[in-house]
């Protein structure tokens, strides 16, 4: 993850600074880029991520965070497939949540 900048970074100073986490941007630029749009189809054609994608909107995320984990789940998705030698199941990556139609 750190290698695709999609990685959090969370700034915590003492007991009174606690910003916001967001992304660290340190890792590929061209990698984050190659993710993102496939971010934007899965939330729209696969139904596990779509739920995901909900399943974060409905906890008051805002919509390009949300964006920003599906790429990471994607990322995880494929260094997984990629180890194990296996074809993409979503269901492997949400085995708790029901998919969305």
């Amino acid at each position: 993850m750190a290698h695709s900048g999609l990685d959090p970074v969370h700034q915590v100073s003492g007991t009174s600074v606690h910003k916001p986490s967001r992304m660290s941007r340190a890792g590929n630029r061209y990698l984050r880029r190659a993710l993102y749009m496939p971010a934007l189809v899965a939330v729209r054609l696969d139904p596990h991520l779509k739920a995901f994608y909900e399943t974060l909107l409905s906890r008051h995320k805002a919509k390009l965070q949300a964006i920003i984990a599906v790429a990471r789940k994607l990322l995880h998705a494929i260094y997984g497939m990629l180890r194990s030698e296996t074809p993409y199941d979503g269901s492997k990556l949400f085995p708790a949540l029901l998919p969305a139609i």
